[in-house]
């Protein structure tokens, strides 16, 4: 069965940090591209960052330069580092594949004084 189950959530005023986790099973995680999405309330879901089999990476322009993801194929883990976050980063992000629907059951991020 795959499982997608993210980690990391919570909290934090502008200008903090967070770091997200995947942890990943029931697939050859190596082998698949993954990305991270968000929702913010009353809106649709929006891509933040992918991350291809080789390592290489692409982000939303919006987080440029503030988050990064990455793989660690070892323990079949994703993870987003976020910095520098602004309240309009408050969404639920999730963990997905990047080439189909399937996606974990999400975590809240929230950054507001």
């Amino acid at each position: 069965e795959v499982q997608l189950v993210e980690s990391g959530g919570g909290l934090v005023q502008p200008g903090g940090s967070l770091r997200l986790s995947c942890a990943a099973s029931g697939f050859s995680f190596g082998s698949v591209a993954m990305k991270w999405v968000r929702q913010a309330p009353g809106k649709g879901p929006e891509w933040v960052a992918i991350i291809n089999v080789g390592g290489v990476t692409r982000y939303t322009d919006s987080v440029k330069g503030r988050f990064t993801i990455s793989r660690d194929n070892a323990a079949n883990t994703l993870s987003l580092q976020m910095n520098s976050l602004k309240p309009e980063d408050t969404a639920v992000y999730y963990c997905a594949f990047a080439n189909d629907y399937r996606r974990g059951q999400g975590t809240q991020v929230t950054v507001s004084s």
